[in-house]
């Protein structure tokens, strides 16, 4: 049985162009702010293991498929899924919603990053082990 994280996030004036349509840059921002409230959820909040451990989680594949608009003011809801955890990466599946339409989906994939070196790390292992734990069976 696989883990959905689920959350959502209300369009504001920021996020959307002229016409009230959410601007794709604006779904990345908000897409990592999902990241960022995913990797607290699961113990692992950004802003320790940055300042305090030293790795970080650093985006190296993004893909995106676009398939209806969304609008200012709009709820969107999100759901995240761990579908593949490496050594060093995980690839998260994200589904995005408003009232039950499908507005977009991407694929993700993100490395551990010592944040020092600048190169890859293997995850520690009580990240992957709760990683693991998320994946879906796929």
């Amino acid at each position: 049985m696989s883990k959905i994280f689920t959350t959502t996030r209300e369009l504001r004036f920021g996020d959307c162009d002229i016409s009230g349509t959410a601007y794709f840059p604006a779904y990345l921002d908000i897409l990592n702010g999902v990241n960022e409230e995913f990797w607290t959820h699961i113990g692992y909040p950004w802003h320790e293991i940055i300042w305090k451990d030293r790795w970080g989680t650093p985006t190296v594949h993004l893909s995106c498929d676009f398939s209806s608009p969304s609008l200012f003011g709009q709820t969107l809801t999100f759901e995240l899924r761990v579908v593949k955890v490496g050594r060093s990466s995980v690839t998260l599946k994200h589904e995005i919603s408003c009232e039950g339409e499908p507005r977009w989906r991407s694929t993700q994939v993100l490395a551990a990053s010592d944040l020092d070196k600048h190169t890859s790390v293997p995850w520690p292992d009580d990240v992957k082990a709760t990683l693991d734990g998320w994946c879906a069976d796929d």
